[in-house]
């Protein structure tokens, strides 16, 4: 029996590991490195061991650091969770090793189906549906267009869609430096790429006693840069005939190489139903959850049994209803999906019925690794949360997701979460149309635009300067029982200027019934209620340094008071790019004094786990490169200078 397990992760699957452990009696024990000090899986440990240092190389992926902190707080078992070592067989056998059990498949599974090359052979030797590899030298033109892939790990890192020779040496080098840096392996691949694919995998679990699970299958077409953002089980593509060949080839992927514990299969498909493996996961997935509302099971809790020996039963149980998953990340998807980080003031989703376990017969689950007051770094993966929709029918989740999100209260970070609501909301997703390409087939800029439209930005721009101005009062020392903007005689109205995005709103206000036309019903430091045109509508309002957050059935308005007065000497050197993002700068490109034309990559910068590129925003001259290889910058800071030609 296992009574004390060491979770070898970090964040939201570190919180959801310890809550099948405090169910099953468990004793929990946690790892964090400095930047994880305060985070909430640490909090909820019975025992945590420090990590020193920030970035993964430092912490997470030192097995000998795991294994010696699992010893030395009593633990009996590892759960490595997902990414970090989940999929290092040498960690695998190190955790053996040491005599502790291993949540998790053999050492020599993990070590076959770790390198997609290898595994690819044996699936094809199986019986399994395979694309075949390409060798990235020998890729031509009629192989085109080809997905550069790593070899080791997955979650998007290291792939790369490549549609004409002349960028496919960029792209293999981009590749491998990034493979490296997040697996430590830099081997790549080449294969062909269905452009309109759906994303399809079977969760399999398998005892030591030789019965292996199909548990059902999930479709996870809708991805950013190859990286999964909306998650449902079943799929809409997948008939009766079809979820048989699917899960008979899963089986057969898993008893070809032994394999025991928890795993995902993951297949591309095509709208006629013919499908071909991808990779198999041999460990834990993200979107885990989703199975686990329409199967009633706690996958946890089974890899903790299998581990412990036990058998499972000849037959998994039925599936019911539908169930859809949403990535919640702080990025901004209408900036490249540029990754945030910062605090996070306030972070509550309506409705949660369950957080981390199963709840009834339908309802919405909370995974989240972050609560009030979080900070959100630039080491890791910039994930906030998952977010579950479980009902009898696929509308009824989709409609049940999207009303929650849209009423969610997340303030301090740009998130992706108008685009996941308006992915939820969008005809062709509740048609079941889905592949790999819904997100540029239908636009980003229509799928990433605000929920709030402009009437309901400048309605939230008016609540927010009565909200301030009723907090002014509310502290006055005198006279503070007077409404705000209150004369004692005619007077012009007091007004407070907002930047919303790049957009300059002017909010006017005083005492009296109406502003910008609408009446005033109430006006708190904390809530501002408006109607207009007869139809009152409530505003929710946060305060927090240089930042208003402005709630409403209308949709989440982001306010940044502009001063009175600026500063002169604030102002930057034409043709400055600054850093969008925290990061390190990965390497460059360029030199002063090159000429360069507009597009043409300056350097990159890393930043929670991905790579950003740099370009040139105009034809010119780049006068100035104060960064080196290596520096850490914050946002904001002058990367490069690039005079255009015209001024050179």
């Amino acid at each position: 029996m296992i009574d004390n397990i060491l979770v070898a992760n970090r964040g939201e699957i570190a919180r959801r590991v310890f809550r099948t452990c405090a169910t099953l009696g468990i004793a929990r024990t946690a790892v964090f490195s400095d930047a994880d000090a305060g985070s909430p899986h640490v909090a909820e440990a019975d025992a945590a061991v420090r990590l020193p240092g920030n970035t993964p190389s430092e912490t997470y992926l030192r097995a000998d650091l795991l294994v010696e902190a699992a010893r030395s707080a009593g633990a009996d078992a590892v759960h490595p969770g997902y990414g970090f070592l989940s999929e290092n067989a040498a960690f695998a056998r190190a955790v053996l090793d040491a005599g502790l059990t291993w949540i998790g498949p053999p050492p020599a599974a993990i070590e076959t189906m770790g390198s997609k090359v290898e595994s690819k052979r044996l699936m094809d030797a199986a019986g399994v549906p395979v694309l075949s590899e390409l060798d990235p030298a020998a890729v031509t033109e009629s192989d085109l267009p080809v997905l550069v892939k790593a070899s080791a790990g997955g979650g998007g890192r290291g792939m790369r869609v490549v549609r004409s020779l002349a960028e496919l040496a960029e792209a293999v080098d981009s590749a491998r430096a990034e493979a490296a840096s997040a697996f430590g392996d830099p081997t790549v691949f080449c294969e062909r790429y269905l452009e309109t694919g759906r994303h399809i995998e079977v969760q399999v679990l398998a005892d030591t006693h030789g019965t292996v699970w199909a548990l059902g299958e999930r479709e996870c077409s809708i991805q950013r840069r190859h990286q999964k953002v909306v998650e449902e089980a079943p799929s809409p593509l997948v008939h009766d005939a079809m979820r048989t060949e699917l899960f008979d080839a899963a089986r057969k992927a898993a008893k070809a190489i032994d394999y025991v514990g928890a795993g995902t299969v993951e297949f591309l498909a095509t709208d006629d139903g013919r499908f071909y493996f991808l990779e198999m996961n041999t460990r834990l997935q993200v979107e885990h959850p989703v199975t686990e509302c329409v199967t009633g099971l706690d996958l946890v809790a089974l890899q903790i049994r299998v581990a412990e020996g036990d058998r499972l039963p000849a037959e998994p149980p039925a599936t019911r209803g539908h169930a859809i998953e949403v990535r919640l990340y702080a990025e901004d998807p209408a900036a490249g999906w540029q990754p945030q980080s910062g605090t996070l003031h306030r972070f509550e989703i309506p409705g949660v019925d369950t957080e981390f376990a199963l709840g009834g017969e339908a309802g919405l689950r909370l995974d989240a690794g972050v609560v009030d007051g979080s900070v959100v770094g630039v080491h890791y993966d910039p994930m906030l949360a998952k977010v579950i929709a479980w009902a009898p029918t696929r509308a009824e989740a989709a409609r049940r997701l999207a009303r929650a999100l849209a009423g969610a209260r997340i303030h301090g970070l740009r998130t992706n979460r108008d685009l996941l609501v308006n992915v939820l909301r969008h005809e062709e997703f509740l048609a079941g149309r889905t592949d790999t390409a819904f997100l540029g087939r239908h636009g980003l800029d229509t799928l990433s635009r605000p929920l709030a439209d402009e009437r309901a930005v400048r309605w939230s721009a008016t609540a927010a300067a009565l909200a301030e101005a009723a907090a002014n009062r509310a502290t006055a020392t005198t006279l503070g029982r007077l409404p705000a903007g209150w004369r004692n005689v005619p007077s012009a109205p007091l007004r407070k200027r907002y930047l919303c995005a790049d957009t300059e709103i002017e909010a006017t206000y005083r005492a009296g019934l109406r502003v910008d036309g609408a009446e005033v019903v109430e006006a708190t430091p904390g809530r501002v209620v408006l109607d207009v045109d007869g139809v009152r509508r409530a505003f929710t309002v946060g305060r927090y340094p240089g930042l208003v957050c402005v709630d409403s059935a209308l949709g989440a308005v982001d306010l940044v008071p502009v001063p009175r007065f600026t500063d002169p000497d604030a102002a930057l050197a034409a043709g400055s790019l600054v850093a969008p993002m925290p990061g390190t700068v990965l390497r460059i490109a360029v030199r002063a004094g090159d000429t360069v034309a507009a597009g043409d990559p300056l350097l990159w910068l890393e930043a929670m786990k991905m790579e950003h590129r740099i370009t040139a925003p105009a034809d010119g001259e780049v006068t100035d490169l104060p960064v080196s290889v290596g520096d850490q910058v914050e946002p904001g800071t002058v990367l490069a200078v690039v005079t255009p030609k015209e001024q050179a």
